[in-house]
């Protein structure tokens, strides 16, 4: 019988495997894709990510991560900016996740690309793993990092925004408009969601948006009504994107997004990680740093001999404040009555961008 068997080999899962593996532990990770793929993800590095990695061996600025310094939040009437009060990078999810599964190679991990789980069942003191091509794994622990897709029959309830879609979409922006949007995030709000938009490593520009199901549904379903509206709401993004060269086919999409959620209790035992332990709201930009912590600390608090129980009430802890108030946040941000008082008082007070950053980040005193 194995001794660990990761399920995910996206940040979360990679992050359990180094730290396993720099313990001397046996490791086999199982990863569903066979080639580095997109992801949807605003892919804002937060300083509490950027720590995380460093304990990787990951250099981010060596993969050439973009530094961003600032916020601006634009609605349909002003843009204002404000600085953010942390080190922060941007930096795509196929890069990262790649270099990091590479990391994981290099610690001695047992990789298995293009293997999909079928089922979990959990049987006395140990696991069965049903794989779509390859004979069942039996296995004394198993850590899920399987991000957005729920094991069968293992699904996460809904969150408490549970009525959220989410979209990127890459381009190439005028060249003036590109150096403007330098070294910020842009927050853009529009009718039934709000958008993030920053450079990453390459140039081009990550937009990523949200949108209601209900508004999604009001357009037929196409990205290019969906971007027409926003740019109507949000003068600011018409300028964005003005001459700009869309870089995918289409938006990658991902729906029922559990946002509020946060796991407190182990399922038989079972070691939810990133986003299936706690999901928080897109415009943090905490998700990654998140997903990181979540597997080094499971795989802390396993090589120390506690329990998976143990882990996911600690997690909770630590995060469940943090993302109850993102929570609260993106609700206001998609209702229109709130969105206008939130949008006034950014005005009045730019710095309050700056200091929702600070309320909504990992606490410090919980950092590995």
């Amino acid at each position: 019988m194995a001794e660990i068997v990761i399920i995910g080999g996206g940040l979360a899962g990679s992050a359990a495997a180094i730290t396993l593996a720099h313990a001397g532990r046996q490791v086999t990770l199982l990863e569903r894709e066979t080639q580095p793929q997109h992801k949807v993800c605003g892919e804002f590095l937060s300083q509490e990510a950027l720590q995380s990695l460093q304990a990787l061996g990951i250099d981010a600025a060596g993969l050439g991560a973009r530094n961003i310094t600032g916020v601006r939040l634009a609605d349909a009437r002003r843009v204002k900016a404000s600085r953010l009060p942390f080190q922060a990078m941007s930096l795509t999810r196929r890069l990262l996740d790649e270099a990091l599964l590479q990391e994981v190679v290099r610690c001695g991990v047992h990789v298995s690309r293009g293997t999909r789980v079928l089922q979990l069942k959990r049987h006395g003191d140990g696991w069965t793993i049903h794989l779509d091509s390859q004979p069942s794994l039996d296995v004394e622990t198993v850590f899920a990092a399987s991000g957005k897709h729920d094991l069968t029959g293992r699904s996460r309830p809904q969150g408490v925004q549970r009525d959220m879609v989410g979209f990127k979409m890459y381009f190439d922006l005028d060249p003036r408009q590109a150096a403007e949007l330098g070294g910020y995030i842009e927050l853009l709000l529009f009718r039934g969601g709000y958008a993030g938009l920053q450079l990453v490593e390459d140039g081009s520009a990550n937009l990523g948006w949200i949108m209601r199901k209900s508004q999604l549904q009001s357009l037929g379903g196409y990205w290019q009504n969906m971007l027409a509206v926003m740019k109507l709401d949000c003068p600011h993004l018409t300028a964005r994107l003005s001459n700009a060269t869309p870089l995918l086919q289409r938006p990658l999409a991902v729906s029922s997004i559990p946002y509020g959620y946060v796991r407190r209790d182990a399922e038989d035992g079972l070691w939810s990680l990133g986003d299936q332990a706690a999901v928080i709201p897109s415009f943090t930009g905490d998700g990654m740093a998140i997903a990181l912590h979540s597997g080094r600390l499971a795989a802390s608090m396993y090589l120390a001999g506690e329990t998976a129980q143990a882990y996911q009430r600690r997690l909770h802890a630590q995060l469940s404040r943090q993302v109850a108030l993102a929570t609260l946040v993106s609700r206001g941000m998609v209702s229109p009555a709130v969105r206008g008082i939130m949008a006034a008082t950014v005005r009045l007070r730019p710095k309050t961008m700056g200091m929702i950053a600070r309320w909504t980040r990992i606490p410090a005193d919980a950092l590995l």
